[in-house]
């Protein structure tokens, strides 16, 4: 896959409504992002703001975070790419260079992705120009407001997996964040799709891609792989 390039959109937010801390959960990033090097690709990692990405300290407790999170941080040139994120205002126009874009989750997307006009145009420009649009998890959250050429929400009509209810009420956290995920592709005319809670799932309707959870992340990356044509 030499000479394929992906972009990686992050979120920059790290408070919920509450007040808690949020940010990235760095498996859906991180496992992506090894997936997308060990193919070949040419990977890079932007937020709205640059620098260090707010890391959801749940993601890097015990019970949670996995061996491949830990070496990631360990090793200083990759903990690196998060702690410098690229600002997207240098990317305005990554879908005329790049293969695919990448949202990971973690509950920061859904306060600073789905309404960003950077974030919007960004992903819109990747979808007008037939390129793959994927996420996983709270990623799809960034979707929500990017349309087709013809103004229908991308995820209208097609199928699509994120963050489910059950999961979002599993980490008590449904009254904490501005929407419920699943709620919101459906109104949006998604065919929402789903398995058992925690569990891996990821389909691919045309050019998106999209996956239901932090374990998911490795498939949707494996699809995002298939797609650009590993």
């Amino acid at each position: 896959m030499a000479g394929k390039r992906i972009l990686i959109l992050s979120t920059s937010h790290d408070k919920l409504l509450s007040g808690e801390p949020t940010g990235l959960w760095a498996e859906e990033l991180i496992a992506a992002y090894n997936v997308f090097i060990k193919a070949g690709a040419h990977v890079d990692v932007v937020t709205l703001k640059g620098g260090p990405i707010p890391i959801d300290a749940g993601s890097l407790a015990e019970g949670f975070v996995t061996p491949e999170v830990k070496t990631f941080f360990e090793t200083e040139h990759l903990k690196h790419i998060v702690e410098n994120s690229k600002p997207i205002h240098e990317f305005k126009d990554a879908a005329q260079s790049y293969d695919a874009i990448y949202i990971p989750g973690g509950h920061g997307v859904v306060f600073d992705l789905p309404s960003d006009k950077r974030s919007i145009d960004l992903v819109e420009s990747f979808w007008a120009a037939n390129k793959i649009v994927s996420s996983v998890c709270h990623g799809p959250a960034a979707l929500t407001a990017v349309k087709q050429p013809n103004g229908d929400p991308i995820v209208k009509g097609r199928r699509v997996a994120g963050f489910t209810n059950s999961e979002e009420e599993a980490v008590g956290k449904t009254k904490k964040v501005p929407f419920l995920l699943e709620d919101k592709l459906v109104e949006l005319g998604g065919k929402h799709e789903k398995v058992a809670d925690w569990q891996p799932f990821a389909i691919r309707d045309g050019q998106l891609i999209t996956g239901q959870n932090p374990a998911s992340s490795v498939k949707v990356a494996d699809l995002v792989v298939e797609a650009i044509g590993a």
